[in-house]
């Protein structure tokens, strides 16, 4: 399963997601395997279910909670920005959580024969990352658009994560037919979703990249106070002190100007160049945080009709910081 993780993190031409973040992820779902194991077990005792019932329609519910708030974070602090990433982040959070779980079972069942061991890691193992890359894939879709993401956009990802886990959980007695079709459906999904955000990918930069050029091409000249945005910052001086003013209009200098070395950076991956962020992209970063604080949440709340940021803007400038 991690073979298959590295695949996909091979596969990623615009290196969206650098290996030691999924490492990070990787870890997040181990982790989460053991507090699994005791809420299962807490669980199981006030339900008073069987073992099979209980692995059938309640474990799902759990384990998947359980990995889906890793993803969640990640949405929420803009680490993902296309369908590529979410379903890299979403399957190592999977193959963190199914490596420990499957160490586990080899533990309780040492002298099980190799064949259980070859079915275990290629069906249940990959099943946890596959249901959890198609929850991050679905959450994306909804909510790629959206600065905030309302949480009932999780709902659906999640429900599709539930219910896969549990047919797979119905079928313990067929591990080879489930495994084969597990091997088949996931990498065909896979394939269409890194093809697609490829896409994406690539109009978003080329559009994105003229607009944003233009835009920095129109704060450095002298017509930038006739333009729209200059108006609304003179609109701005009846509202905020003019030293805050100016300081948004830094800012919006700034964050344009990290926007196109993003963009400059994953149009050069696309072609198999990596450029290093330098220190003068770190000293900008620096600088951007402090203007945040001296503009203050009001202040930024007010740019943000002329800011137009969405979560994929934001994430963005996670490729360069």
């Amino acid at each position: 399963m991690l073979i298959f993780l590295l695949v996909l993190v091979y596969l990623d031409s615009y290196k969206l997601v650098g290996l030691r973040t999924v490492l990070w992820v990787i870890l997040a779902g181990a982790l989460l395997t053991v507090a699994g194991y005791w809420i299962n077990g807490y669980v199981i005792d006030i339900l008073a279910w069987d073992l099979q019932a209980y692995s059938r329609y309640a474990a799902p519910v759990v384990e998947e909670g359980l990995k889906a708030s890793v993803m969640i974070f990640l949405f929420r602090t803009h680490r993902i920005g296309f369908l590529v990433d979410a379903a890299i982040m979403g399957f190592a959070v999977g193959a963190g959580f199914g490596v420990v779980e499957n160490f586990y079972y080899l533990y309780l069942a040492a002298d099980a024969h190799i064949a259980v061991w070859v079915v275990r890691g290629f069906g249940t193992a990959i099943m946890h990352g596959g249901v959890m890359a198609l929850f991050g894939i679905m959450a994306q879709t909804l909510t790629e658009r959206s600065m905030k993401i309302n949480p009932l956009y999780y709902v659906p990802g999640f429900l599709v994560a539930i219910t896969i886990h549990s047919v797979f959980n119905h079928f313990p007695g067929t591990p080879i037919m489930t495994t084969l079709v597990t091997l088949i459906v996931l990498p065909l999904i896979l394939m269409i979703v890194f093809e697609k955000s490829a896409r994406s990918m690539h109009e978003w930069l080329e559009v994105d990249f003229d607009e944003d050029a233009a835009l920095l091409e129109q704060i450095n000249s002298g017509e930038f106070t006739e333009s729209k945005i200059g108006r609304f910052l003179e609109d701005l001086k009846q509202m905020f002190p003019g030293t805050v003013v100016v300081d948004m209009l830094c800012y919006l200098r700034l964050y344009t100007e990290l926007a196109l070395r993003a963009k400059g950076v994953l149009m050069m991956r696309e072609n198999g160049l990596d450029t290093p962020v330098g220190e003068r992209t770190r000293a900008k970063f620096e600088e951007m945080r402090y203007l945040e604080k001296s503009i203050g949440k009001t202040g930024l709340l007010a740019m943000s009709p002329f800011l137009q940021m969405t979560r994929k803007d934001l994430w963005q400038l996670y490729v360069l910081d």
